[in-house]
């Protein structure tokens, strides 16, 4: 399982970014995926959740009416576009599956792709 993300950088408040998540080595198209975010000094929180097909999505309070999640499965990519950022949206962003294992459920990450708000 590969995820790799890009499209971070550094966007003034106010202005917006989009994100993708490039995912390789498993059945896309049978998994939701999320991305989440870590702030610098924080834990890692959920941003947006999308279900295998596309169909169903969830946001936390944070994200909603300024981001949206969404997914092409015949590209194997997850995007996130991020709208009327804000400086408190400064964050490493990570591209996220849990994916049934032998042993259960198992999440896997991608490396992060960092976003910066700033004047």
């Amino acid at each position: 399982v590969q995820l790799v993300e890009s499209g971070g950088g550094l966007v003034q408040p106010g202005g917006s970014l989009r994100l993708s998540c490039a995912a390789s080595g498993f059945a896309f198209s049978s998994y939701a995926m999320s991305w989440y975010r870590q702030p610098p000094g924080t834990e890692r929180e959920l941003v947006a959740t999308i279900s295998s097909a596309g169909g169903s999505t969830n946001y936390a309070d944070f994200a909603k009416g300024r981001f949206t999640i969404s997914r092409d499965n015949a590209k194997n990519t997850v995007f996130l576009q991020m709208n009327s950022l804000k400086f408190e949206d400064t964050a490493v962003y990570y591209c996220n599956t849990m994916i049934p294992t032998a042993k259960g459920w198992r999440d896997y990450w991608g490396q992060g792709t960092q976003v910066t708000v700033s004047s």
